[in-house]
């Protein structure tokens, strides 16, 4: 079957993979920050991931993972597919993705951020099928907590922003929490398993209207609580039951209005242990593919080039 290789470049992570219609290889690397900084300057994401893109293909190389000829790329190349979006750290994904492409002679296909979270999440919890029809999609990560209906388009899938937060981003809020905890960035896994060690916490509950949210207050409250000798593992527990809480009545409140649609969870902050317990009727992808990968983008790339073919 033809191979596809897929390149994302986030903010967070280097990361290439390969997808051949049955199977899925994800090579990452996290960028590094420097300890205390709460993530990386533009510039300076752009940077590593120029770096590291030729580090991990050769990887892919020497564990004779090419050895099979490569029939079509892709590439991240914004954050969301809509107008006006766009981060310079996603121009060293697609600058060598379409060089490789030209090079190889295949087809080059870019595709967003969200759009590889949201294939990546599909696939890796057995419900490919999802991309063919329209559901909800939680794309919850360090720089977006957006609630979006996800409808086909042809091989990739269309994203239209429902809900989310009307500031900071679940992933943000807990990095916050973890810089104060004096955890290594990013925080989410250190976060989860400080809370897992606290007692049951009753997390704030956030006005939620229109589906909207607002996790700017609670923020204050964390270092309210820090202040007063609040232990550092109830503190985790509270900012992750608060998060939980708000995702869930969101959810809720978007089933009413878009009812028996499933509801997929994607995005780093989506392989936190705590909110998979609270939504029991979401698909989840397995932890590794929660995070930002490349393997969506690979899926996205076969799935393209299996519809050229066909026309």
């Amino acid at each position: 079957m033809p191979v596809c290789l897929g390149i994302d470049t986030s903010n967070y992570t280097t990361s290439v993979a390969l997808f051949d219609g049955m199977r899925g290889y994800n090579l990452g690397r996290l960028l590094e920050v420097p300890e205390g900084a709460l993530g990386l300057r533009q510039s300076d994401a752009l940077f590593q991931h120029v770096k590291r893109l030729p580090l991990l293909i050769h990887q892919l190389r020497t564990e004779g993972k090419l050895d099979a000829p490569i029939s079509a790329v892709g590439a991240s190349v914004k954050p969301r597919w809509v107008e006006g979006s766009y981060m310079p750290c996603f121009l060293a994904g697609e600058s060598q993705g379409r060089s490789l492409a030209d090079l190889l002679h295949v087809p080059f296909y870019p595709c967003a951020h969200q759009q590889g979270h949201i294939a990546a999440a599909a696939w890796s919890a057995g419900r490919a099928e999802l991309l063919d029809r329209p559901h909800l999609a939680w794309h919850l990560s360090g720089g977006t907590t957006e609630l979006v209906l996800v409808e086909p388009a042809g091989a990739t899938v269309e994203c239209t922003c429902i809900g989310g937060t009307s500031d900071i981003s679940a992933g943000q809020l807990i990095d916050r929490t973890g810089k104060l905890l004096k955890l290594t960035f990013p925080a989410g896994k250190a976060v989860d398993a400080l809370a897992r060690g606290a007692e049951e916490v009753r997390g704030f509950s956030v006005k939620v209207k229109d589906l909207t949210f607002s996790l700017s207050g609670v923020e204050n409250q964390v270092k309210a609580q820090a202040e007063n000798g609040t232990a550092p593992a109830q503190i985790a527990r509270f900012v992750l039951e608060t998060v939980a809480g708000a995702v869930v009545r969101t959810t809720r409140a978007a089933l009413e209005r878009y009812p028996g649609l499933p509801v997929l969870c994607s995005g780093g902050v989506a392989s936190n242990g705590l909110l998979r317990e609270r939504m029991t009727d979401a698909v989840f992808a397995p932890p590794q593919y929660s995070t930002d990968n490349a393997l969506g983008v690979a899926i996205l790339a076969g799935r393209a080039l299996k519809q050229e073919a066909s026309t």
